[in-house]
C-alpha cells in the first residue's frame, strides 16, 4: 500500500478484525499495552475498541512526554521563567499543564513572565539570536523522537557562540520505562499491572530501532510489535501479538517496516550520544523514580545546561488529590475511573496533564470516546 486511504480501508479493517476474533481464544484474556499516546488517540479516533473481542483489552501506557513530567520539574520551569531577563520557550501542550497551586506556564506568562510557544528547538535558537541581552531557555521534553533536535540545537548554539541559549533537559527514554512497568508494583496498592504484550511505539522506534527491545523478548518473555499509527497498522499489530501469545512466542516484530529498521537512525543516535548522557535516575509522574530513564547535558556542554546555569533543583510536589492521572499512566486505571473526568476536568479546564496533552489518554477519551461504550469498556 502507498496511499493513506489504503491504510484506512474499512473493508480491510473488518477483515483484520474478524481474524483477531478468530485468534482470540475463549476463556483467555489478552492484555496488550500500547505505550505511545499517539496510538491511544488512533485507537479511539478510529473506533478500534469496538472492533475487538471482549477478551482483548487495550491498556494505555505512559507514552505521553507531557503527561509523565512530574509537577516538581514543571514548577522548576515556572521558576526559571520568572527570573529577570529570561525568556522561556516551550511546546504548546506544556504551557497549560497545571503545576503546584494550579500555576502553569501560561498563568505565569499572564502574570508577567516572558514565556513563548515554539514549534521546535530551532525557533528557540532564533529567539536567542534576536535577543542577545536575554537568557533564552528551551524547555526540552519528549521521548527519543524529539531528542536529536535538542542535541543539534546545543551544537548549533556552541558553533555560533550563543552564550545566552540553554536547554532545560527533560528527555525520557522508552525501554527503561517498559522495564519499570514489568518489574515494579503499583505504588498505591502494590498490585502488579498485568501486561501480556506491547504495541511498540512508532516514531521512537524510527530513532532507536527494533533491537532496543530485545530484552523484552529474551528476559521478560513479552512480545513487542512495533506499529504504525493508521487503523490497519494497529489492527494488524494486535493480530500479530495474539498469534505470538497463542503460539507461546515472545519476539520483537516490526509491523511498521516502511519506517523502522533494526538499527534505527544511527546518525541521530550519534548526535544524542555526543551531547547528552543518561541520568542515574529520573522521576516520572505515575511511575516514581525510574533508573537510567532520562537524559541530561554532558559536562562538555555544561554552558548550555539551564539547570546548571540557574542552579535550581526540582523539589517534590503533591499531585491534585482528585486527579487519577498517575494511575492512568501506569495502566492501573482508565480515564473513566476518575471521578472528575469530563466534569471538573475537561480540556478547557484541565486538572491533570493527561487531559491537556494531545497524546494524553484522558484527552483521547474525552475527544473520541466518553459518550460511547468503548470508553467505559
Amino acid at each position: 500500500m502507498k496511499y493513506i486511504d489504503e491504510f484506512r480501508d474499512g473493508v480491510l479493517a473488518r477483515k483484520v478484525a474478524a481474524a483477531i476474533a478468530r485468534e482470540a481464544r475463549p476463556g483467555r484474556q489478552y492484555r496488550l499495552m500500547e505505550f505511545c499516546g499517539g496510538h491511544t488517540h488512533a485507537i479511539f479516533r478510529y473506533g478500534i475498541p469496538d472492533l475487538l473481542p471482549a477478551n482483548v483489552q487495550m491498556i494505555h501506557g505512559p507514552g505521553c512526554p507531557v503527561c509523565v513530567l512530574p509537577i516538581g520539574r514543571l514548577d522548576l520551569a515556572i521558576r526559571i521563567a520568572r527570573q529577570p531577563g529570561t525568556i522561556l520557550t516551550s511546546y504548546a501542550d506544556m504551557l497549560r499543564v497545571p503545576g503546584s497551586r494550579k500555576m502553569s506556564l501560561m498563568r505565569a506568562k499572564a502574570e508577567g513572565a516572558d514565556v513563548r510557544m515554539v514549534y521546535s528547538a530551532t525557533d528557540a535558537l532564533a529567539i536567542a539570536r534576536d535577543h542577545p541581552g536575554k537568557q533564552v531557555v528551551f524547555f526540552a521534553i519528549g521521548f527519543e523522537t524529539t531528542t536529536p533536535p535538542t542535541a543539534v540545537a546545543v551544537l548549533q548554539a556552541q558553533s555560533e557562540g550563543l552564550s545566552n541559549f540553554s536547554v532545560y533537559c527533560n528527555h525520557v527514554l522508552t525501554p527503561p520505562a517498559l522495564v519499570h512497568l514489568l518489574e515494579s508494583h503499583n505504588p498505591a496498592d502494590q498490585a502488579p499491572i498485568a501486561i501480556d504484550g506491547f504495541v511498540g511505539p512508532a516514531h521512537v522506534s524510527v530513532v532507536i530501532g527494533t533491537g532496543a527491545y530485545q530484552a523484552f523478548a529474551e528476559h521478560y518473555r513479552k512480545p513487542v510489535v512495533i506499529s504504525g499509527f493508521e487503523p490497519l497498522d494497529v489492527l494488524q499489530s494486535i493480530l500479530m501479538l495474539l498469534r505470538q501469545l497463542n503460539d507461546g512466542r515472545a519476539q520483537i516484530e516490526n509491523q511498521y517496516s516502511r519506517a523502522v529498521t533494526a538499527a534505527g537512525n544511527l546518525k541521530a543516535q550519534g548526535l544524542v550520544g555526543q551531547v547528552l548522557q543518561v541520568r542515574d535516575s529520573f522521576e516520572w509522574r505515575g511511575l516514581g523514580e525510574v533508573p537510567f530513564s532520562a537524559l541530561q547535558v554532558r559536562d562538555a556542554y555544561a554552558a548550555f545546561d539551564a539547570e546548571r546555569r540557574f542552579g535550581f533543583k526540582p523539589v517534590a510536589a503533591r499531585e491534585n488529590a482528585a486527579c487519577e492521572c498517575p494511575a492512568i499512566l501506569r495502566g492501573a486505571k482508565r480515564p473513566t475511573d476518575c471521578r472528575v473526568f469530563g466534569t471538573l476536568c475537561t480540556p478547557e479546564n484541565p486538572i491533570g496533564s493527561c487531559m491537556v496533552s494531545s497524546e494524553g489518554a484522558c484527552a483521547a477519551y474525552y475527544t473520541y470516546g466518553r459518550h460511547s461504550g468503548s470508553a467505559a469498556a
